[in-house]
């Protein structure tokens, strides 16, 4: 119990969730503290307090060095008694249906469910996406979902974190797990009598050290660290006790008795005995534990590296004399003794159980250990392994590692003489090029890809690379040739019974139509998308959704674009569809620019932006909306970013880049910030590659601005807003912009009307935060001969009205301090990527600069 001081407000929190969750309002709690901090005994204490009657289901994850997917779920499952893997079975792998019937296992009975997972940071993607899944509908449920996860900065904790950020907010509370006070120390120490004011400077509070210096056998000498106290009171037990112990802590978490029976036979149990009497082991009935992983790798980085794989190898063959174990668990053991040809038996078939549950990140893990040691495997295994790492990696964005793993199999194929294999392994490099951003590679690799199956016998593979070649068209606006290779796409994929292949072709088409007959595009979309999701054709129904949206874009149709993109959004959350969701969560942003929402705009493009691991193309739509954004508000910081959009157009001047590099590069020389000749040079190059001019009516309107004597030519087919606006008539564009709730386009309108319409625009673009661009109405307005021209607002209204967030004034006064953007970051918990666009912010709505000019213009309207 003397681990539990300074817990009774975290208890009281979790009593509150579990009465609230009892009434039928579940949620998601998570206790999170650093390694040590006590968060498992505060779990034991709630558990053994009255917990409302509630039924309690315990799992934790494993510091396996591959997660076990799903592995948590079997544990719930199994205290449940639920048939987990025949469920699995049932639902053919797929999650959702797999999710859904597990709520409705725990919430069955009539008393509310307490589910307990521990240690979070471990685990699987799998097991994070039943987290969100659960955490988006338990709400209106009797369940309570505890977790725990520490708060190091290491990559599992930010999946967490990224995971938990998915859940309504209504849905989930944090509770703090806080290190011991001094004074908490100071009293455990003097009921043991030790010196409280040691122990604190040597622990600062860490609950589970304090215990071990507690229990630490000299008063003078203590321990410098934990793994010192564990070793020292390990040196206390007897020659077989401590092999004993040396030999459970090769097992993550938990070892079983029977394991540890065939690991050391029947002397283990007094041995075992020892260890718990010594508080080094907990006795669990069927299985012992340390008190602590931090006690288990403490002992563990202790062993030589002999001792460790021969620990391992024994345990790898206790657990195989046992039917039931997970896969997982066998690759383990297998890596850690180095047993090469028990990874080359186990590791595929983890990769291929991984994979079927959605866990694609442990899958590549997996595939990579088995490719580790494949070397001795025939050619066409090897050629196997590596196309299925390649499909693994490119679900996760690891696209570089694709290629690589794709190009080996290309050549394995090409040495079998497969040609059937090795036209596929071009098909896909084409993909995955195009997906790094590489035009000029996906197209010629999907030439050779259809060159190489037209000399082989009509093939589904055939039948795909036709659609790749239509995709490929489709994306260069090259109308003709994307439904003619559609067409033949699904007419051989229909003769052969291939829906996944007339889903692709379908979306091609009906994407290219959207410019030639919208009709027919939405019901080519729209039988892509019942086909795909029908199926669990997964990625497919991303793209579909994907496609449905741009062109509700286009067709400037923004309820029906965010109904598709929320729709599919959720979809790739759901399904762990990174690529797609963060693809789709840019092009939102792009929306909300779109309806003045900036704000929120900045805010989701952001976060993609500062994903490390997002692929060139991933970013682009997010790097669409905020190089726009950051132009508007005058952020010199966007010029690295119009660079990125820029390097799009090295590799091949693909039309859907060029148009929104063409029109920031106008807006630029209309702002007079760029060289009017290289805009309207761009402007005339997407004009040459546009197949319709309903595709080229943005850059047709942002021309008359640059150059008013050029006629702007043939409008037929434009949007209504870009051809009212061609042809004059700016208040007609102006109202149609209005009733899209589109106040910037709006308000570029109105500045080619009359004085009070660019009085009106004046006002929406001091609204808007858009300094430059009022600025530049207002010269435009002087010129023109107009008197009395507001000024803009000063810079006490700014700060107070047109407004710092809450977030920005917490920013502003760390400015002030003289606080970097990473100390920022640090000290506010978010990310340094949202530190720069606050700060950017900061300076755009108070008119400076720098850093310094900000901190002064606060000090001068007295907001700091």
């Amino acid at each position: 119990m003397t681990m539990l001081l300074e817990r009774q407000t975290q208890l009281e929190q979790l009593d509150g969730l579990m009465a609230e969750a009892a009434s039928g309002r579940g949620h998601v709690v998570a206790l999170v503290g650093e390694a040590g901090a006590g968060k498992s005994a505060l779990v034991e204490a709630f558990i053994a307090g009255p917990a409302n009657g509630a039924r309690i289901l315990r799992s934790a994850c494993e510091d396996l060095s591959i997660p076990d997917p799903l592995g948590p779920l079997y544990d719930l499952a199994r205290e449940a008694q639920w048939a987990m893997p025949q469920a699995i079975d049932a639902r053919q792998g797929r999650r959702l249906p797999l999710f859904s019937d597990a709520l409705d296992v725990f919430e069955a009975r009539t008393q509310p469910t307490l589910l307990v997972i521990e240690d979070l940071h471990w685990a699987d993607d799998a097991t994070l996406d039943f987290v969100r899944f659960l955490g988006r509908r338990i709400a209106n449920t009797h369940i309570l979902l505890l977790l725990t996860a520490r708060t190091d900065r290491s990559e599992g904790q930010m999946r967490v974190r990224r995971a938990l950020g998915e859940i309504p907010a209504a849905s989930i509370a944090r509770i703090d797990v806080p290190l011991l006070s001094e004074a908490a120390v100071l009293s455990l120490a003097n009921a043991a009598g030790r010196d409280g004011d040691a122990i604190y400077r040597a622990t600062a509070g860490n609950a589970f050290f304090v215990t071990e210096l507690l229990s630490a056998e000299s008063e003078t000498a203590l321990p410098a660290s934990v793994r010192d106290a564990v070793v020292a009171r390990a040196e206390r037990l007897s020659a077989g006790a401590r092999a004993m112990l040396d030999a459970v802590s090769v097992f993550p978490r938990r070892a079983d008795a029977w394991a540890l029976t065939g690991l050391c036979g029947v002397a283990s149990a007094g041995q075992l005995a020892e260890c718990v009497s010594h508080g080094l082991l907990d006795d669990l009935g069927d299985a012992y534990a340390f008190r602590h992983e931090i006690a288990r790798r403490a002992i563990e980085t202790m062993l030589a590296t002999s001792q460790r794989r021969e620990f391992n190898q024994r345990a790898l063959s206790a657990l195989l004399e046992n039917g039931g174990v997970a896969t997982a668990r066998l690759v383990h053991h297998a890596v850690e003794a180095h047993d090469l040809e028990a990874v080359r038996q186990f590791a595929p078939v983890a990769a291929r159980e991984a994979s079927r549950v959605g866990a694609h990140r442990d899958a590549a893990g997996y595939y990579e250990a088995a490719l580790r040691q494949a070397d001795t495997l025939p050619m066409d295994e090897r050629a196997g392994l590596y196309e299925q790492y390649a499909f693994e990696c490119h679900l996760i964005a690891r696209i570089d590692e694709a290629i690589k793993a794709q190009e080996q199999a290309r050549v394995l194929q090409q040495a079998l003489g497969n040609t059937l294999k090795e036209g596929d392994s071009l098909r896909w490099l084409s993909r995955f090029a195009y997906l790094l951003g590489d035009r000029q590679a996906a197209d010629l690799f999907g030439a050779q890809a259809v060159a190489l199956l037209e000399t082989v016998p009509p093939s589904a593979e055939l039948a795909m690379a036709y659609s790749n070649l239509s995709q490929l068209a489709m994306l260069a606006e090259r109308l003709d040739e994307t439904l003619s290779l559609g067409g033949r796409a699904i007419e051989l994929a229909e003769q052969l019974d291939r829906p996944d292949v007339v889903c692709h072709a379908l979306n091609n088409v009906g994407a290219a139509e959207q410019w030639l007959d919208p009709a027919s595009s939405r019901l080519h979309l729209g039988r892509s998308l019942e086909i795909a999701l029908a199926e669990n054709f997964q990625e497919h129904a991303a793209r579909a959704f994907t496609n449905c949206a741009c062109g509700g874009m286009n067709q400037l149709s923004y309820a029906e674009a965010q109904s598709f993109l929320d729709r599919g959004i959720d979809y790739c959350v759901e399904n762990d569809l990174a690529t797609w969701r963060d693809y789709m969560r840019g092009v939102r942003a792009q929306l909300l620019l779109r309806w003045g929402r900036w704000d929120e705009a900045a805010a989701e493009a952001l976060e993609i932006l500062g994903d490390d691991q997002a692929t060139a193309l991933v970013r682009y739509p997010a790097l669409v909306a905020l190089v726009k954004l950051r132009l508007r508000h005058g952020d010199p910081s966007v010029e690295p970013l119009l660079g990125e959009m820029m390097r799009f157009l090295e590799r091949g001047a693909e039309l859907q880049r060029l148009l929104p590099y063409a029109a920031v590069v106008a807006e630029q020389a209309w702002l007079g910030e760029a060289q009017k000749d290289e805009a309207l040079r761009l402007i005339d190059l997407a004009e040459t590659l546009s197949p319709t001019r309903a595709v080229f009516a943005e850059l047709a309107c942002w021309r008359q601005l640059l150059a008013p004597d050029v006629a702007p030519g043939d409008t037929a087919g434009m949007a209504a807003p870009y051809r009212m606006l061609l042809h004059g008539d700016w208040r007609a564009a102006a109202a149609i912009w209005a009733d899209l709730d589109a106040p910037y386009e709006r308000a570029l309108a109105l500045a080619q009307g009359d004085e009070a319409s660019q009085r009106l625009a004046l006002e929406i673009f001091e609204a808007l935060g858009a300094r430059p661009v009022a600025s530049h109405v207002r010269d435009t307005m002087r010129r023109n001969g107009v008197n009395h021209i507001a000024r803009g607002p000063r810079r006490t209204t700014r700060a107070n009205s047109a407004g710092l967030t809450q977030r920005q004034m917490e920013v502003l006064q760390l400015i002030e301090r003289g606080f970097s953007n990473k100390r920022i970051a640090e000290h506010l918990t978010i990310s340094p990527k949202t530190v720069d666009h606050h700060v950017s912010a900061v300076l755009g709505k108070l008119d400076a600069g720098s850093r310094g000019q900000a901190t002064a213009a606060a000090r001068d309207s007295g907001l700091i």
